[in-house]
């Protein structure tokens, strides 16, 4: 389905019944009214249509509603409320002491790019999409958008785990995306030996390229408008208008991936509707402010894409002191990350000071823009290559997001509701009757400690339990 740059009601999601999942054991299914602690990890009850969960407080991605009770029925919340009548066919949850927030949404990731500490289009497959979605879904987050290089397999991918919460979370993607010859996304150091990317040559190749992938079925439009550093070209403003205009008229979105400001200031006055990276070349000015607010502009500042290109080698004890961090890492870049001789080579690398400023100046323009009231959206990169890592990266981003002025709650806000609004989904991001049963149970406030959401003890995805305590996730 094309992603509007409105932001309808989606169609609703035909659920499925499911099996857990492997490795979280069998267990007697609870009969109707019975409290089923959190820990216990039942299994549905097939006779019971209805869900109930009591004792959690709920942020519900604006606010903090205290301690409600949520009903859930047929994967959408019904009700919520201090005292809700409960249905005879009801099966009663406790999450007593437990906080519920709203499914995290990424705007910006990637999926089957990575095995190990590899990387390259090699590893697209079904088999290594499904493994990447249910690592986003066991660290909390629902819904995920592939922005770009995704294979010829994406679409039949798509709509069999939209389908199927069990596989893991609910998919959308920009398909390969579209570049230019010769530039980015660099084909060699990304891996891509078949390069299914676009690479049009002037206005009418972008309109072509644009018209082929939403007769496809992509959700938004990717393009790279980086000449990466001066070392490659790029993406010319006919070209890049040409692609904007076309997918607007096809009522897709376009996301384009920069790093520096002047082409960002350009793509805003050209009409694009998302800048899928923030600008780090110098402090963002009044021009770019002015047009971000004037065309409702989103921002997505991936803080996190520098930040790990040194972040794990200069502090190795993380392995030790997150254990979310260590759940989240195959055991091939978690044996590398604790190697020595891998850290000291990491941060003698020759790119490490130029990621330090960039991070610094992403922080300080993702600050600029957040007190102007750009829209903002949220994402990482994880996925593109092995150290942009899966579902760990969301929750670092959270905090370097309070590192950028926003309050817990505040960067809550931007992860849930306001990341759902930037795909136009109004469907999910917000605990609220009538939304899709998607959240994740946390084990301590996030809203005193944005790092608790790390402290996950549950995810519940179209009203379906399929996470429970992420230290517990093991990659398959």
């Amino acid at each position: 389905m094309p992603l509007p740059r409105v932001h309808p009601a989606l169609a609703p999601l035909a659920l499925v019944a499911i099996a857990l999942l492997s490795g979280c054991g069998e267990r007697a299914p609870a009969t109707s009214g019975d409290r089923v602690p959190p820990a216990s990890n039942a299994a549905p009850d097939a006779d019971a249509s209805a869900l109930l969960f009591e004792g959690a407080r709920v942020f519900d991605g604006t606010k903090d509603l205290g301690v409600v009770s949520v009903l859930v029925r047929d994967g959408r919340i019904e009700a919520i409320g201090d005292t809700l009548d409960a249905p005879d066919d009801v099966r009663r949850i406790d999450y007593d002491g437990h906080w519920l927030i709203p499914g995290l949404v990424s705007d910006h990731s990637h999926l089957g790019n990575t095995d190990g500490t590899e990387h390259g289009d090699r590893f697209y497959t079904r088999d290594n999409v499904v493994r990447d979605l249910r690592r986003f879904q066991a660290f909390g987050v629902t819904t995920v958008t592939s922005l770009g290089i995704n294979g010829e397999a994406f679409y039949d991918i798509r709509a069999e785990v939209n389908g199927d919460p069990a596989l893991g979370a609910y998919l959308l993607g920009a398909g390969p995306g579209v570049g230019v010859p010769g530039g980015a996304p660099p084909a060699a150091n990304m891996g891509l030996t078949a390069d299914l990317i676009a690479r049009p040559t002037d206005a009418d190749g972008a309109r072509a390229a644009v018209r082929e992938q939403a007769e496809r079925g992509i959700d938004i439009v990717k393009l790279w408008v980086d000449d990466l550093g001066g070392n490659a070209p790029q993406m010319q403003p006919e070209v890049y208008r040409a692609a904007i205009e076309e997918a607007h008229a096809r009522d897709l979105k376009v996301a384009a991936h920069i790093h520096d400001l002047a082409p960002a200031t350009d793509l805003v006055v050209s009409g694009v509707d998302v800048i899928a990276h923030g600008v780090r070349d110098a402090p963002v000015d009044d021009a770019l402010i002015d047009a971000m607010r004037r065309n409702g502009t989103w921002y997505i500042p991936t803080v996190q894409i520098d930040e790990a290109n040194y972040l794990y080698a200069e502090n190795p004890g993380l392995l030790d002191e997150e254990p979310a961090l260590r759940a989240a890492l195959p055991e091939a870049l978690r044996t590398q990350f604790a190697d020595p001789a891998w850290q000291e080579r990491q941060r003698s690398g020759d790119n490490i000071p130029a990621a330090k400023a960039a991070v610094e100046m992403n922080l300080r323009n993702l600050r600029t823009l957040h007190e102007a009231g750009v829209r903002i959206g949220f994402g990482t990169d994880s996925g593109a290559l092995p150290h942009r890592v899966i579902g760990f990266a969301e929750h670092r981003e959270l905090e370097l997001m309070t590192q950028a002025g926003f309050s817990a709650q505040q960067a809550l806000t931007v992860a849930t509701r306001d990341a759902a609004e930037l795909l136009g989904l109004d469907d999910r991001g917000v605990i609220a009757a009538g939304r899709r049963a998607d959240f994740v149970v946390l084990d301590a406030d996030p809203l005193t400690d944005i790092r608790n959401t790390r402290r996950i003890q549950a995810v519940w995805q179209a009203g379906q339990e399929v996470g429970g305590p992420v230290t517990a996730f093991e990659i398959d």
